[in-house]
């Protein structure tokens, strides 16, 4: 006979076994029949109540259960104790639920459970969470207490699956704090580092010690570890011996020992690469050592740059880029790699590039990307949409650029291209920064072909547009930080696409009353002067260097000031914008030179009348003599060919000294006729 079909959705399989009983074809097991007592659901139901199991009902069976548990505890020593340092915990863990007065009262109590009795409560699962609350409500001096009864035992706290994370609380409260703790903790994990780093439990307790609570002194006795045992014993508690963590000073030192410590840094690095831990500061600073001791071309060099290569799913890379020497890993293995290599380690960062943006480390691997990937049409594919959010709606790209543009580091990639290099301003790169790029640019000689000045033009043209037409339509929101005024000069002078809609709505920012105010501030009037300018100003030859074709902004914006803002010259001339306006003096390609001097002749006065402003003032003053105009004391203008008391006063200091040179010279003259009649007589004698 055939088996019966199965049902659609149900699980695969043959159709379960019905078992017959006494019962009949009920589909239970004959085993479990006995456990039932013939009944469907197990229980014997009288009278509505509860039904009954062996005798008993469950809610017995779980009251008697409960009681042999806290019997059993209670039988534990310092089970009162714990029990109440328990309630305590329970209180305290949410903060807004208990008055400031009571927290106080009840953090007292709790240490007195505690104190003298640490240890006795940090190796159970339940009550170490008892000392992470007093640590969090802790005074330094109690933090202080707490870690001294803990010496000895941080090694194996850290191996513990829960006090693992008291070890993680006593080094997150004590990062900026007292030195003494640090102390206390950090010199019990010499000599264990190759161990614990391939702990499951403390791999991540040793790391965090490593980032974010050791000295730099104490941060290379850890990182000599992986150079060998030699170095894990050496002076390991002679903290006044000092030593160092830098590859390259060891080796040169101690050439001999060149093979066994390379051998052992590449052994650990490769093993924590294979099992996929590879988040880990420490072997991104390992990592570096070695690949920086590897000379081009020689086979340690190539294979490490295969073990990155062989990292199919992209961990190791998304990792490194956001440390400090894990990024400098990867600009060197993009600066070294050929052009398959590059696209394939790109290709890791796909969807990351916004976030790679915003770090401290990874925007220097996409700024490494730009200068070294010959292929402009592939970089522009895999890095600019993420960065300009090519596929998202008007509304949130907008948005999410406005986050880029204002960020410390995410407005870098944006503005990197819109400069030749070397000309990048130095506010936008720290100098280690600088000093990475420098050398990519020098490995990139002999590993790229493209001409860099042409590379930058192709991917300024992929970035441009974009941009243009997010200052057009976001140019209030910008102009209101530094970072914003900073962006829109940078992409206003450097990019090469359509701007006209862009200094439109720049010079439009003039006419609006709400944005008054936030033209007044100093980098909103920066901003201005350059683009009136028309250029970079570069204080080598201190000259400002206009773009071609010109921007022309100075026309456009005198027409919105004259013509759309009641009195606009004259408050621009006279307030924090005045050096604006002796901007558009300077501008040689300005049309309106002539109209604006004569405008501004007309408001003699109140250009020289005193200014509350010290940088308005200063503007003004020049703005008058642009316009050959002299002030007098108190601020009263001269007329053509009237002196100022001040003037009066200089030539009557100049007259006078020339008197006194005179009378001076005179006796001079004298006195050397005097000496060369003397001088004559004695010749003849």
């Amino acid at each position: 006979m055939a088996e019966p079909k199965r049902k659609a959705g149900t699980d695969a399989g043959p159709p379960p076994k019905k078992f017959k009983s006494e019962h009949g074809n009920n589909g239970v097991h004959p085993d479990r029949q006995r456990f039932q007592g013939g009944k469907p659901n197990g229980f014997k139901k009288e009278d509505g109540k509860e039904g009954v199991l062996n005798g008993q009902s469950s809610r017995e069976a779980h009251h008697k259960q409960k009681a042999l548990r806290l019997e059993r505890q209670a039988a534990k020593p310092n089970a009162d104790s714990i029990a109440r340092s328990k309630k305590i915990w329970e209180r305290l863990r949410i903060k807004s639920a208990v008055p400031k007065d009571e927290r106080r009262t009840l953090v007292d109590e709790l240490f007195s459970i505690i104190t003298g009795r640490v240890k006795e409560f940090v190796f159970k699962h339940d009550s170490v969470r008892v000392i992470q609350c007093a640590l969090k409500y802790a005074s330094p001096e109690q933090r202080t207490q707490i870690a001294e009864e803990l010496r000895g035992s941080y090694r194996e706290l850290a191996e513990s699956k829960y006090a693992k994370f008291l070890v993680a609380k006593l080094i997150s409260e004590e990062k900026g704090g007292s030195h003494r703790v640090r102390d206390m903790i950090v010199p019990e994990f010499y000599g264990s580092v190759k161990r614990l780093v391939r702990h499951p439990e403390a791999s991540w307790i040793v790391d965090d010690i490593y980032r974010g609570l050791a000295t730099q002194e104490q941060k290379a006795r850890l990182l000599r570890e992986w150079y060998g045992g030699e170095f894990a014993v050496a002076g390991l508690h002679d903290e006044s011996q000092k030593v160092t963590g830098d590859l390259a000073t060891i080796l040169r030192e101690s050439p001999g020992k060149r093979g066994p410590v390379m051998g052992h840094l590449k052994e650990m690095t490769n093993q924590l690469v294979q099992k996929k831990t590879t988040g880990f500061t420490m072997l991104h600073d390992a990592m570096l050592q070695y690949f920086l001791n590897c000379a081009v071309g020689t086979p340690e060099h190539t294979e490490f740059l295969e073990m990155l290569r062989d990292d199919e799913e992209g961990d190791l890379f998304k990792n490194l880029a956001f440390t400090k020497s894990g990024s400098r890993v990867v600009c060197l293995a993009l600066a070294y790699g050929g052009a398959k290599d590059r696209r394939n380690i790109l290709k890791h960062y796909k969807t990351h590039v916004k976030l790679m943006a915003m770090d401290a480390y990874a925007h220097l691997v996409l700024l490494t990307a730009l200068e070294v990937v010959d292929d402009t049409v592939m970089t522009a594919k895999a890095i600019i949409p993420e960065l300009v959010g090519k596929d998202l709606d008007a509304e949130s790209r907008d948005h999410e650029l406005l986050g880029l543009a204002t960020h410390i580091h995410g407005r870098v990639p944006l503005l990197f291209l819109m400069a030749g290099e070397g000309e990048s301003p130095k506010w936008l790169l720290d100098t280690p920064h600088h000093d990475t790029l420098r050398e990519i640019r020098e490995i990139r000689k002999t590993t790229s072909k493209k001409e860099p000045e042409t590379r930058r033009v192709e991917l300024n043209k992929a970035i441009a547009q974009p941009l243009l037409d997010f200052i057009a339509s976001q140019a209030e929101a910008l102009v209101q930080t530094s970072y914003g005024c900073q962006f829109i000069g940078e992409i206003l002078i450097g990019a090469n696409g359509e701007k006209e809609k862009a200094l439109e709505a720049m010079a439009s920012l003039a006419a609006q009353q709400n944005a008054a105010e936030m033209l007044t501030t100093p980098h909103a009037g920066r901003l201005f002067k350059t683009l009136v300018q028309g250029g970079r100003f570069n204080p080598a030859t201190k000259t400002v260097e206009a773009i071609d074709p010109p921007l022309k902004f100075a026309e456009l914006l005198y027409n919105t000031v004259k013509e759309e803002v009641e009195d606009g010259l004259l408050t621009w001339a006279t307030g924090s914008n005045s050096w604006t306006i002796v901007a558009m003096l300077e501008n040689e390609g300005f049309e309106h030179k002539d109209e604006l001097v004569a405008q501004l002749r007309k408001h003699r006065a109140e250009l020289a009348a005193p200014k509350e402003d010290k940088a308005a003032g200063a503007g003004t003053k020049v703005l008058l003599e642009k316009i050959g105009e002299d002030v007098e004391e108190g601020g009263v203008p001269l007329r053509e060919g009237h002196k100022s008391k001040k003037d009066k006063s200089k030539k009557a200091k100049r007259e006078a000294a020339d008197a006194v040179e005179d009378v001076l010279g005179e006796e001079m003259k004298e006195v050397k006729k005097v000496k060369k009649e003397k001088k004559s007589k004695k010749g003849q004698q």
